[in-house]
């Protein structure tokens, strides 16, 4: 078979059982793909992780129509992640065809502890390499070194020189891709066996992102310093000294990767720094990496992400995180159109409205097509965000905030990163990207955040945001006694940072729900589009106020992690809908929610046949 995805299936024949039972403890069933093709397919896959959820559903729009003799146009797929099915209630199973899908049964020549630890986007690339394996089963040890040659690209063996080293490690790190903790060690311990990389700190920058990339910014100015010696012949020159707090060897053989420095500087992985010979530097690749001249650093670094932009738009049939990734490095050109000396060159400006037109097209495909499957995807939506923290306490036993900036887009992180990374030199980011609820309005997005559920599990309160707290009580599962658990909204300025230390961060207080509206209350208030936006979303950081936050959480000793629950981009508008009476339960500025899909799509019908010409008005949209 073609792929992992068609041994199951096949398996799945539309219209032959009413109900179908699938014991799925590897979560193949939710695979972006194969939720995409079952829903192609008539089938409607109902999960079992709730059961009052799935009996309120099952037995009102399934059960109860079977039962007066009426059909349905879906199969229905009961879906649990349970090993064993006889623990399911028995009248289910006596209904239900029933089947079983593993890891282990598709890869069965391999180590399953090792495969189920992959994300599940890395099993295509193992599928294709299945012909590699005999029919002998493979270890832990072997499996764990068939894995990093044919999904990674990484042959431990192979590695035996530092550019070897550091061609795996730029690979293994790029993009943020997530390998397993059983891989990095089994990486690690090969490369210590091989006695030729006894000084690099491999425990640290093989499986921290962030810590290579530290080792990477320290040795830069050295190799700097290498480079303009060798341009200059002043081998004799004194060669500054310069702290480096990871320990290794101080001079790395970047010109052997170079394109892969090019692209960390471009996406402002990696800082450019000031040097004394940027002169003589500057006709060098490594220009890329010195602040020479802010235009025409500018100029360059716009000329260069738009051609990335333009030449990697992932296709309408794109994956999820390749769209994630895509969105990362527009913000970084956004930020850079909307900053304050974006490059005066009329073709770039062309450029980026050509592709910002050309991006919304396909953008809008590829939601239409495939965004209804985000939801049981992999840390891809924001409903997982209570998932991530449960973990990161539960490994470190650490106090968690969480800092919500409502409405804070991409772009306009980049600029809050940046001022942060220039004002606290000594923070580390570790960035990610995630899927806002549509319609991205607060009441929907911001609570599936606290909820840690999609909204469907809070439609008593899906117009307000009121129940919050209460939610994000219940998203902590009693992990952590109610009486430590805080939350606290309306932050964002200095006096309330200031109460905020007083009456919400108890010395009792171990997980701390916080939400900043300043930059929501910027995009209501905008009259000059995204350039006024972004001014004011830099006045703010300047003032010191998203500053002097992250320092009370520090000295409170709380591991941060700041979230948006939208975004917002610039947008012409419609002008405004007709009146409706009472047909739509909720109007803003930005989305309109109706009782019914029938009434939704009769008011469209409406809308367009009233609608010849439309009225023009600039404004600010959430997405």
């Amino acid at each position: 078979m073609a792929s992992w995805r068609d041994e199951i299936l096949w398996q799945l024949v539309p219209r032959v059982f009413r109900l179908t039972v699938v014991a799925d403890p590897d979560a193949l069933l939710l695979d972006e793909s194969v939720l995409q093709q079952l829903r192609e397919r008539d089938f409607d896959l109902i999960p079992f992780d709730d059961h009052v959820a799935f009996r309120f559903t099952y037995e009102s729009q399934y059960r109860s129509r079977w039962d007066r003799g009426q059909q349905t146009t879906c199969t229905v797929i009961l879906h649990t992640h349970r090993e064993d099915l006889d623990s399911l209630p028995n009248d289910l199973l006596l209904a239900g065809h029933r089947l079983r899908f593993s890891l282990a049964d598709i890869f069965s020549t391999l180590s399953y502890s090792v495969i189920q630890a992959l994300d599940r986007g890395d099993l295509d690339a193992l599928y294709g390499a299945r012909g590699h394996v005999g029919d002998d089963m493979l270890g832990d040890n072997e499996t764990k070194d068939f894995v990093l040659r044919h999904v990674f690209k990484i042959a431990p063996e192979l590695i035996t020189t530092p550019s070897d080293l550091l061609e795996a490690l730029l690979d293994r790190h790029h993009g943020n891709h997530r390998i397993p903790p059983v891989l990095d060690d089994r990486l690690i311990y090969v490369l210590h066996e091989s006695g030729k990389f006894q000084d690099w700190p491999l425990e640290r920058i093989v499986p921290d992102r962030n810590a290579f990339l530290q080792f990477l910014q320290e040795r830069w100015p050295l190799f700097l310093d290498q480079k303009a010696a060798a341009l200059t012949n002043a081998a004799k020159e004194t060669s500054t000294a310069y702290a480096l707090e990871l320990p290794g060897p101080g001079h790395l053989p970047l010109d052997e990767v170079r394109a892969h420095v090019d692209t960390l500087f471009l996406d402002r992985e990696l800082r450019p720094v000031e040097h004394r010979h940027a002169d003589v530097l500057a006709p060098d690749w490594v220009a890329v990496g010195i602040r020479i001249d802010p235009e025409a650093d500018k100029i360059r670094r716009a000329d260069v992400l738009l051609t990335v932009l333009e030449n990697e738009l992932p296709g309408a049939h794109g994956g999820y995180r390749d769209w994630l990734a895509y969105a990362r490095r527009w913000a970084e050109l956004t930020a850079l159109r909307y900053g304050p000396q974006w490059p005066g060159q009329p073709v770039l400006l062309d450029r980026f409205r050509a592709l910002q037109d050309r991006m919304d097209e396909t953008f809008q495909v590829w939601v239409l097509q495939r965004y209804s499957g985000l939801y049981s995807q992999y840390q891809a939506m924001v409903q997982h965000v209570p998932r991530i923290l449960h973990r990161h306490r539960e490994e470190t036993g650490r106090k968690i905030a969480l800092v919500v900036v409502d409405g804070l887009s991409l772009g306009q992180w980049v600029v809050l990163r940046d001022y942060l990374n220039d004002r606290y030199q000594e923070l580390v980011f570790d960035e990610s990207a995630l899927f806002a609820w549509v319609p991205t309005i607060t009441s929907v997005s911001r609570q599936a955040i606290f909820a840690g559920e999609p909204p469907r599990n809070f439609t008593p309160s899906i117009g307000t945001t009121a129940r919050e707290d209460t939610l994000w009580q219940q998203s902590w599962g009693g992990s952590v006694p109610a009486s430590e658990i805080a939350y606290a909204k309306g932050l964002g300025d200095e006096q309330s940072v200031r109460l905020l230390g007083d009456t919400v961060l108890l010395p009792k207080t171990r997980v701390a729900g916080l939400v900043v509206d300043t930059v929501d209350k910027i995009l209501h208030g905008a009259e000059l589009g995204a350039a006024g936006v972004y001014e004011q979303v830099r006045l703010w950081c300047e003032q010191g106020s998203p500053g002097r936050l992250l320092e009370l959480l520090f000295d409170r000793n709380f591991d941060v992690f700041l979230t948006s629950d939208h975004g917002n981009v610039e947008a012409v508008g419609l002008g405004r809908p007709e009146k409706e009476g009472v047909m739509a339960e909720v109007r803003g500025e930005r989305a309109r929610i109706y009782p019914s899909e029938s009434l939704r799509r009769a008011y469209a019908r409406v809308e367009l046949g009233q609608r010849s010409k439309a009225t023009a008005s600039a404004g600010c949209r959430l997405w």
